[in-house]
């Protein structure tokens, strides 16, 4: 069977990157589309796509293209909309949040077309994002002026979101999501983690945040309150759109910057932790708090999208409801009176794991094709 699967870009490796690895795995043969890939990007994970069958459009091409994502934007219907998958038996998008552009693929009258989506885009439906836009003056003005015709793009993403046969939501959250924005059900299937057990007996010594180091995480909220409280709290992830120099400039000497970090030493960090600090906003479904539970380490989250589906308040962590600092700090408080089972937070984790998930998606997708 000729598979096809296609991925907005290739420029960071986060959870939509660990779904496209997975289902490579299930497709080995499987031809990947993209309208660029940046190995150069990937930092300690830029090995992990080297030996896939990865065809790029024009856009590869375009210089400083790694820097003009917002503007990718504006013609990503007809980057994707020229690339003729006809001859595909199975096409499987995996649509970021940046747009649901994949979908606009060409493809034939038996071809069967699956939308793994990961968000619609944050950005169109008033979501955070990674790039301070309401922030900086002249993209103030340009919204202003309609430059960004964001009426528009809902249009074509609408547009997009109905040519799938299927849609396969990565959490409840998101399922709600397209049901609301593109009037199309779908099925969850819950992305895959590494889930692997490790020596989860070792001393905790320290608070851990991190990830992908953006706004929407609000990573400052964890330095400022472990700062506040003099608590020792280590920070990994690579940084977005200057987000880093700000973050330093709020720590204290009780917090520790290790930049980007290979799945190795995040293990390692996970299994010495004593909670892992969760403060993002809206998240579609968050593998880094499973990938800490795993290890061992309840989670302390932000009471707000997919994490609710995947922690368990009182059992493999805590919830706080607001995004101010007496909210984590009181968190922080009650988290170091609860006595947590590690055992029962490594296998509620379990739950999670990429074998999981290949089934599920290999289960579905037969289905679709019979």
């Amino acid at each position: 069977m000729k598979v096809a699967i296609v991925h907005d870009y290739i420029k960071e490796f986060g959870g939509a990157e660990r779904v496209l690895e997975a289902l490579c795995e299930i497709y080995p043969d499987a031809h990947i589309y993209t309208a660029f890939y940046s190995p150069s990007f990937l930092g300690p994970h830029k090995e992990r796509f080297k030996n896939l069958k990865i065809h790029t459009t024009w856009f590869q091409y375009v210089p400083f293209k790694n820097k003009l994502l917002s503007y990718f934007r504006l013609i990503a219907p007809m980057v994707f909309g020229r690339i003729d998958l006809s001859g595909y038996k199975l096409v499987i998008t995996s649509a970021t949040g940046t747009y649901t552009s994949p979908n606009f693929v060409k493809i034939g009258p038996k071809t069967k077309l699956i939308c793994f989506c990961h968000t619609p885009p944050r950005y169109l439906y008033g979501y955070s994002t990674a790039a301070p836009w309401k922030s900086v003056w002249w993209r103030k003005i340009l919204l202003v002026l309609g430059i960004i015709p964001m009426h528009l793009l809902r249009l074509y993403d609408f547009k997009a979101a109905q040519k799938p046969h299927l849609f396969i939501a990565n959490s409840k959250e998101v399922k709600s999501r397209i049901q609301k924005f593109y009037r199309r059900d779908s099925t969850v299937i819950y992305p895959p983690v590494d889930v692997a057990s490790s020596n989860s007996s070792m001393k905790r010594t320290y608070f851990l945040a991190g990830g992908r180091l953006a706004r929407p995480k609000h990573v400052d909220l964890a330095i400022e309150v472990c700062t506040k409280l003099n608590l020792p709290l280590k920070i990994f992830g690579r940084e977005f759109s200057g987000y880093g120099s700000e973050l330093r400039g709020l720590a204290g000497s009780n917090v520790e910057f290790l930049g980007e970090v290979d799945d190795k030493k995040k293990q390692e960090l996970f299994t010495g932790a004593k909670a892992f600090i969760f403060s993002s906003q809206d998240e579609d479904f968050g593998i880094m708090p499973i990938e800490a539970m795993a290890k061992g380490a309840p989670v302390i989250a932000y009471n707000s999208g997919g994490v609710k589906e995947t922690v368990l308040d009182g059992k493999t962590g805590i919830f706080f409801d607001e995004l101010t600092v007496n909210s984590l700090s009181d968190a922080i408080k009650k988290f170091d009176k609860i006595k947590f089972n590690t055992d029962e937070i490594v296998k509620h984790a379990q739950k999670f794991s990429k074998e999981r998930f290949k089934k599920e998606i290999k289960r579905f997708v037969d289905k679709s094709l019979r």
